[in-house]
């Protein structure tokens, strides 16, 4: 039998041996083990940071409307005044203003649609070579949510139009799980103001993944809802009307609100001098066109006191009379000083009314159509 040798631990004539020595030779056996984790460098990059809890965005808000509770009451009150003038007159001064609205909105996007090719895609989907359709299609969308149908916090899949699987695809439940964060938020916030709300919903809207890439549209749209939410008269608040400096983002709450009743108060006025000029056009056209026989007089005065831009294939559709008809009662009618023919062409010729604060109006000549 071959003798077992003694390991190199079992040293029985000297058991008190160094015993840093032997914790030395029992670690370098456990080859196996990984090593400390300092001696591996921390090369990672850093997670992210934790976000302000939703309570604390809230106070912020509140915050911010009691330090601006008489501008907040200004604005208010103007918004009260136009939802009170927009009640008692036509229900086209409503169409007039979301076309001018969402126009405006749409240089927010980055879409530049002008007045003229927004009334001609709305009213016979025309569009120019040059146009882009999927541009014309989203200010589209904001015309039809800035003038009838529930708001944002009543459904806002169906408000966004994201309910058609071809347009949310396999982003459906995430879409509902950011759209529920973003309402819950906003329930959250009842006991503000609905313009100080509507304020919070803008700014809050990207944050919480809502937004197209590259588009604030829906976002301004839904705010501008939410701000009219208890008008009777108007539909929304306009927001781009006469500049959309309020729209602008940077800065604390207090800053962002203060732009905001700021650019709400200004857009509100420029929506009443524009009402009170198309008001006044519509009483000196009636005076004027009273002794031409037939409806069609009355039935383009009504068309162009509800369309910032008119043209002859528009009239005609929109009015139900004959071209020759529309033809001779838009030359009569320029004639007299009530319209004014905007394109400078022989053919696609379009018509506004000849209303004194009618610059943001102004149209470019238009590219040849489809």
């Amino acid at each position: 039998m071959t003798p077992q040798h003694p390991s190199q631990y079992d040293d029985f004539d000297n058991p008190s041996g160094d015993a840093e020595e032997l914790d030395q030779a029992l670690e370098d056996d456990l080859w196996f083990l990984p090593g400390a984790l300092a001696e591996k460098p921390d090369d990672l990059p850093p997670g992210p940071r934790a976000g302000p809890p939703e309570t604390a965005v809230l106070d912020d808000w509140r915050r911010a409307e009691g330090a601006h509770a008489a501008r907040l009451a200004r604005a208010s009150g103007r918004l009260g005044a136009l939802d009170d003038r927009l009640r008692r007159g036509p229900d086209g001064w409503r169409h007039r203003l979301a076309l001018i609205e969402a126009a405006d909105l749409s240089w927010l996007a980055g879409d530049r649609v002008g007045p003229d090719r927004l009334a001609l895609w709305m009213s016979m989907r025309l569009s120019g070579v040059q146009d882009d359709t999927a541009g014309l299609a989203r200010v589209g969308w904001a015309v039809r949510r800035l003038t009838a149908g529930p708001g944002p916090e009543v459904d806002l899949s169906a408000f966004l139009d994201r309910r058609d699987p071809e347009n949310i695809a396999e982003e459906a439940e995430p879409f509902a799980d950011r759209a529920g964060g973003w309402l819950d938020l906003m329930a959250a916030a009842r006991d503000l103001h609905p313009i100080s709300r509507a304020c919070m919903g803008f700014h809050l809207w990207s944050l919480a993944g809502l937004n197209q890439p590259g588009d604030r549209m829906e976002a301004a749209v839904a705010a501008a809802r939410i701000a009219a939410s208890e008008s009777k008269g108007a539909v929304f608040a306009p927001l781009a009307i006469g500049g959309a400096g309020g729209l602008r983002a940077g800065g604390r709450p207090a800053e962002r609100l203060a732009r905001w009743l700021d650019g709400l108060e200004t857009a509100c006025l420029t929506a009443m001098r524009h009402l009170d000029d198309v008001e006044a056009w519509s009483a000196r056209a009636a005076a004027m066109m009273m002794p031409l026989s037939g409806r069609t007089p009355s039935a383009l005065r009504h068309l162009l006191a509800e369309w910032p831009l008119v043209s002859a294939p528009m009239a005609e559709q929109l009015t139900g009379a004959s071209r020759a008809a529309v033809q001779r009662n838009l030359a009569l009618m320029e004639a007299r000083g009530l319209l004014r023919e905007v394109t400078g062409q022989g053919r696609f010729r379009m018509w506004r009314t000849a209303l004194p604060h009618n610059k943001a109006l102004a149209s470019s000549p238009l590219p040849a159509r489809k």
